[in-house]
């Protein structure tokens, strides 16, 4: 997979389990978010097969895999102007046809997501007024909007603070429990460990380790695919795997430090 001439992974090979929540991880430039778009049916692999349930992705139609697989993009562009109510109803597309109205179930599942991504008050906000918070919302409360049975999420807590990125990974967790396949990129690894089910390391373009976070996550895997030393303790939350970091440097300073003014 690449994009023109650029290569950027070779030999993948990849099963999304159905029903899980997985999580992409890995350093940057190694081809998460390239992996993502392949999925997305957004890139075509030079050499290859994308299969959703069994079928290439890229001879299904457009509208077929719409309604089977919503995706939140990394960097979406924002139509001017436009509303978040009418940015998010752009997810009721794959469910509407030539002859069909606005249904009820339509605005149903529209204000569903507004409720869900704590949107509702600013719904009739044009989206390039907001911050790039509630913008990022907007674009998750348009996937959810969908309603499909798989989520594809490129880095979706981008831009937000504390409380909305958990917020947003708690609805996803609920989402995965109702029944949804999720697939998320996220680069804070303690949120991967804690809301996986699925965990996938990547580097190079290569996935290099899948599996349950408590199996993949490892100071070995830590110290070669991030080059960071780490301590793993059990999560007090969930019983997973947490994991603290420490940087070579500052340690080696801090110990300097400490010899020399230690009687």
């Amino acid at each position: 997979m690449g994009y023109e001439q650029r290569i950027v992974g070779e030999d993948l090979s990849l099963d999304i389990p159905g029903g899980e929540f997985t999580v992409i991880i890995g350093p940057n430039a190694c081809g998460k978010s390239t992996l993502l778009r392949s999925l997305a049916r957004l890139l075509k692999p030079r050499a290859g097969t994308v299969l959703l349930d069994g079928s290439d992705i890229h001879r299904l139609r457009a509208r077929e895999v719409a309604a089977r697989l919503g995706l939140l993009p990394q960097s979406a562009i924002v139509p001017a102007g436009i509303s978040v109510f009418d940015l998010v109803r752009r997810g009721r597309y794959p469910h509407q046809s030539i002859l069909s109205r606005w249904s009820q179930e339509d605005e149903d599942s529209v204000r569903r997501a507004l409720a869900s991504t704590d949107l509702t008050a600013l719904a009739d906000r044009p989206v390039d007024e907001l911050s790039g918070g509630q913008r990022q919302r907007a674009w998750a409360a348009m996937a959810l909007a969908q309603d499909s049975q798989i989520l594809l999420l490129d880095e979706p807590t981008t831009y937000l603070d504390v409380s909305h990125q958990i917020s947003l990974l708690d609805l996803f967790a609920e989402l995965h429990e109702e029944g949804r396949t999720v697939v998320a990129v996220l680069h804070d690894i303690n949120h991967a460990a804690r809301y996986a089910t699925h965990l996938v390391v990547m580097a190079e373009g290569r996935v290099v380790a899948q599996g349950t976070p408590r199996d993949v996550l490892t100071t070995e895997l830590l110290d070669r695919v991030f080059d960071i030393e780490a301590t793993i303790i059990e999560d007090p939350v969930n019983g997973g795997p947490h994991v603290i970091t420490r940087h070579r440097g500052r340690l080696a300073a801090a110990d300097s430090t400490l010899r020399k003014v230690t009687p």
